[in-house]
């Protein structure tokens, strides 16, 4: 059983660099420094920690998550913008999924020295939930969303949970909780449609079909070229669909 550490110097590389020189060097300069630094594909690092966070969870990449969110957390992203990409994710990956990557975040915080619970970016009530729920989603994908929670139990759910107790929280805004829904579907595989419809949702908002490319790009180390070449399709097809709309 891998052993987890709170250790804040600690760094899982190390053991890399000592049992597998060769292929660690190859790795590490594709992703920190041929991906990373591509003047093409190039992101500000709070936007490129936010996609590779999501992307990790969305692949269940739990060690090398505790890797970027030390880096991310180094790199200037705040604790609420970490928490806020972990708690999103719940209503996309489920709590099974997502209940051991908060563990990490909760651990390499405290390492840190952040006082834990972080401020409450909550702005809904159990009353109220439904209708700003409700308001998120026609803001995001247009007023056919409207009402949409009259359809099925399921649909009920997405505006009152997935849209009113996530989508209304601070500390992330819009395009950046598009952006890292996303990634968490690209980074899962299998939901095509879902994907297709965020990636609309995302150009909607402003991040353009360049800006998603250049995610999925910086993303690729995480999860490999199949799944960047289907989310790089999708992305062209979803760019394609509002253009000739």
């Amino acid at each position: 059983m891998t052993q987890h550490t709170t250790d804040p110097d600690h760094n899982p590389n190390d053991e890399l660099i000592r049992t597998d020189p060769h292929f660690v060097d190859r790795l590490l300069h594709f992703a920190d420094e041929e991906v990373a630094q591509d003047p093409d594909t190039r992101l500000d690092p709070e936007t490129r920690y936010l996609a590779i966070l999501a992307t990790l969870l969305g692949c269940q990449g739990t060690d090398e998550f505790r890797i970027q969110l030390t880096r991310a957390l180094d790199a200037g992203l705040s604790p609420v913008e970490a928490k806020e990409v972990v708690y999103q994710a719940v209503d996309y990956l489920g709590l099974g999924r997502v209940r051991p990557l908060l563990g990490i975040t909760n651990d390499v915080l405290e390492a840190r020295g952040v006082s834990l619970p972080l401020p409450d970016q909550t702005t809904t009530t159990m009353d109220d939930r439904l209708e700003a729920g409700n308001a998120k989603q026609v803001e995001l994908f247009g007023t056919g969303m409207d009402k949409s929670y009259e359809r099925s139990k399921v649909n009920y759910w997405l505006a009152d949970n997935c849209f009113g107790d996530y989508y209304t929280r601070t500390g992330l805004t819009n395009a950046q909780r598009e952006m890292v829904t996303f990634c968490y579907l690209s980074a899962q595989g299998g939901v095509e449609p879902q994907l297709f419809a965020h990636a609309k949702a995302n150009i909607g908002l402003g991040n353009d079909a360049d800006f998603l490319r250049k995610v999925t790009l910086q993303c690729l180390p995480y999860i490999g070229y199949p799944r960047t070449l289907n989310t790089l399709r999708i992305v062209d097809e979803a760019d394609k669909t509002l253009r000739s709309a």
